[in-house]
């Protein structure tokens, strides 16, 4: 499915059985997530499968499902043990076997998919087996002649009497996530021709007319005009020109309800939250041209954008009780005729030269514009997601995420914003003598460092432009942000990686 594409969600305390169902439920050794309450030619099946669980899982290297495809007439089942997912925190357990759970009944042919969360437990899960649910039906179909049936159209969660009210919250509340992933992933998936500058630009317009978030876009004489040299240098190569795209999101009674170019003072607390989103809506390297093996992955180098609007979206819509903008700085880097040259140098928007020796080493360029503009906003914490660094896969690979900050509370809290979300940071150290890396005869400092730690480099060369005094940390997501084979419950392609992690760090920010 696409995230246009709907799939029902109901919550209740029973689900009539029908023969065009898949009815799921989940074991644990330490959770309650409540045992079947159906009858089923397979029920001998259900009880043998209980009883023999710790056995059949006894080796946390069995990834095996338990499945019973029902009679004409009567619904199919599934069982799943956590272990059969064991390499993860149980909350993306669940997802994971949501996931597998509603791509079974997929292979069924069945529209309908039950999962029995009755027990102590098991309301605590029902957000997560939204989520994987969603976001494992997820496909990209865009462009395929015959997209296929999706088939699954109904997911009914099953839960106690006395828990329905919080379940169906918990299930609103991942519908809504889920689904800006995967409009983020939409976004990320689509060809390099397709979401260009403008069409990021034109994406932030309609979700503020959606949500009633504030847009406010620079184009390119803007951008001279008013100086942001990183955009104008980085897309000046290509016909397409940069953009850098602002939503705000200001609470009843901010006092600073609406844009403006003088920046404000944070809103009533005084604290005010801005997500930065590096949107390179596709990386050629510029003059420094990239190989041509996997050059066409940098058609989401966008990843850190898309995750920015589409996280501004769903903070609009959960209406969270904090001020926080949007920062999105869109451009594409080709080495056209105008493109900038290595040794080219550039005054940035605090007054700092850069000389440019690599091309490909673009996004940190874009984004001096972006965090400049965070201060001009009033930010007193930033968060920045980026593709930016090959070095953080060879380092991380493609599981987890870096992170690095300036404020070590701020980066252990949008560390702990992912964990929920069954998304991983790592943190790597800012090693202030590897700004040595970066130094210059021409200027004040370069674009790129040596070729070791370039993840760390690349990190120093942002906190140059982190506006004094704010609270910043930078996730590098250039492992996670698109995967080349199924992994947990994404299939092949964009994941959306950082939506959730950047919804939850706002909904934490406004509780203080």
């Amino acid at each position: 499915m696409t995230a246009s594409e709907p799939l029902r969600v109901e919550v209740g305390t029973s689900a009539p059985e029908t023969g065009d169902q898949l009815r799921v439920f989940l074991l644990d050794d330490d959770l309650d997530f409540g045992l079947p309450d159906f009858d089923l030619p397979g029920r001998e099946w259900a009880r043998a499968f209980v009883e023999n669980a710790r056995r059949l899982y006894g080796d946390s290297e069995v990834k095996r499902e338990i499945a019973f495809h029902g009679e004409e007439g009567r619904p199919s089942a599934v069982a799943y043990h956590t272990r059969a997912a064991a390499d993860w925190p149980t909350p993306d357990r669940v997802r994971i076997l949501a996931a597998r759970a509603v791509r079974r009944a997929r292979e069924f042919g069945l529209s309908e998919v039950v999962f029995a969360l009755r027990g102590a437990d098991g309301p605590g899960f029902v957000g997560a087996a939204v989520e994987g649910a969603r976001l494992g039906l997820y496909r990209f179909v865009r462009y395929r002649k015959d997209p296929g049936d999706p088939v699954v159209k109904t997911v009914r969660i099953v839960t106690a009497e006395e828990a329905v009210t919080g379940a169906l919250e918990s299930a609103r509340a991942a519908v809504t996530l889920a689904d800006e992933t995967n409009r983020a992933r939409d976004l990320i998936n689509e060809p390099g021709e397709s979401v260009t500058p403008e069409a990021l630009a034109e994406e932030a317009r309609t979700i503020a007319r959606e949500t009633g978030l504030e847009a406010q876009v620079w184009e390119e004489n803007d951008l001279r005009e008013a100086g942001y040299p990183g955009l104008i240098s980085v897309g000046q190569g290509s016909h397409r020109p940069p953009r850098l795209i602002v939503l705000r999101h200001r609470p009843p009674g901010d006092k600073n309800e609406g844009g403006n170019d003088g920046g404000n003072d944070g809103g009533k607390s005084g604290r005010h939250l801005a997500l930065v989103g590096k949107g390179i809506t596709f990386d050629t390297g510029g003059i420094s041209l990239k190989p041509p093996s996997g050059m066409w992955t940098m058609k989401g180098d966008m990843s850190g954008a898309a995750a920015v609007l589409r996280a501004m979206s769903a903070i609009a819509r959960a209406g969270v009780p904090a001020t926080v903008t949007g920062i999105v700085a869109a451009a594409e880097n080709y080495p056209g005729p105008r493109a900038t040259r290595p040794g080219d140098i550039f005054v940035a928007r605090n007054g700092k030269s850069v000389m440019v020796d690599n091309t490909d080493a673009e996004g940190r360029l874009v984004l001096s514009d972006a965090l400049a503009r965070a201060g001009e906003e009033g930010a007193t914490h930033i968060v920045d997601a980026a593709t930016l660094t090959g070095a953080v896969v060879r380092a991380l690979g493609t599981g987890v995420a870096g992170i690095l900050g300036n404020d070590p509370e701020w980066v252990r809290e949008v560390i702990a914003a992912g964990e929920p979300h069954g998304e991983v940071f790592w943190e790597l150290p800012l090693v202030k003598e590897y700004r040595e890396e970066l130094r210059c005869d021409s200027a004040d400092l370069k674009n790129i460092g040596g070729i070791n730690a370039g993840t760390i480099t690349a990190a120093l060369f942002l906190e140059e432009f982190v506006p004094e005094g704010a609270k910043w940390a930078h996730l590098d997501i250039a492992g996670p942000f698109l995967v080349e084979k199924p992994w947990k419950y994404y299939p092949k392609g964009a994941t959306g990686f950082g939506v959730r992690t950047l919804f939850e760090v706002a909904s934490r920010f406004a509780s203080g």
